[in-house]
């Protein structure tokens, strides 16, 4: 049986919203705009904008914020039509599945929860954390690959849960998402001929770069259209399973 992976952006595309990251702000009442405007002018990398946006959203109490408390602030997410209908078919399909993402991983982890494979929950590189498996997945492991930034949770409470550190989570580089789908090519032998990418913007043209089916979907700017095999405007992942089936011979549903 030949190999085959689809690599899927998250923020518009799985999620339908600006982005994960906005949606806590957007809870909060804060914005980004200081940290946003630093590094689109080149004075801020990607790994200190985690930082700062994580102490801005630490800045918006009067105490310290834990790890429980903001993974409630993410609750009630909007997820795009036909988001489970797509990877669930990818999966019966023996696809192998990844998710791609600079946003945050709470709702990467809960996607990958509601699809948990026949193993029990393992630390591993790609995987979902602890928590999610056993509160959402009844202690088994994702069938997919979860890849995103956020934060970490440091120092335990005797509540069980855990304060958040000023450093974050920074596993997805903004320009370096084809690295990400190089390495699991590497690691689930599949060739970039049996590789598809579902991304919105400019940060995913890397992985469009390593795919022979390369979707836009939802575009945020007309930058990555050039690098894209197929444009998809409406906001229905029914399109883009269709496009993938017909690439990469996969029976539509």
């Amino acid at each position: 049986m030949v190999e085959k992976l689809v690599c899927l952006d998250m923020d518009r595309v799985l999620v339908d919203h600006l982005s994960t990251w906005q949606f806590v702000y957007d809870q909060l009442g804060i914005s980004n705009d200081e940290s946003f405007e630093l590094y689109n002018q080149g004075k801020l990398d990607e790994w200190d904008w985690i930082k700062l946006d994580l102490a801005l959203i630490k800045s918006s109490f009067d105490r310290p914020i834990t790890d429980g408390h903001l993974r409630s602030l993410m609750e009630g997410m909007p997820m795009m039509k036909g988001w489970e209908m797509l990877i669930e078919h990818l999966l019966s399909q023996g696809v192998n599945v990844a998710i791609v993402s600079g946003g945050l991983q709470k709702t990467a982890r809960d996607i990958a929860a509601c699809f948990p494979s026949n193993r029990p929950w393992r630390r591993r590189w790609g995987g979902i954390d602890r928590h999610t498996a056993r509160e959402q997945a009844g202690g088994m492991d994702s069938m997919l690959h979860v890849f995103t930034n956020g934060w970490l949770a440091s120092t335990p409470l005797e509540s069980g849960d855990s304060l958040i550190n000023e450093y974050g989570r920074y596993q997805v580089q903004m320009d370096g998402k084809g690295s990400v789908v190089k390495m699991l090519q590497r690691r689930l032998n599949v060739s970039k001929e049996h590789t598809a990418s579902v991304g919105d913007s400019s940060g995913d043209i890397g992985m469009f770069k390593e795919s022979s089916c390369a979707i836009l979907f939802n575009p945020w700017d007309d930058r990555p259209k050039k690098h894209a095999h197929f444009v998809i405007e409406e906001k229905d992942l029914g399109l883009v399973l269709d496009r993938i089936c017909e690439s990469l011979s996969i029976p539509k549903p």
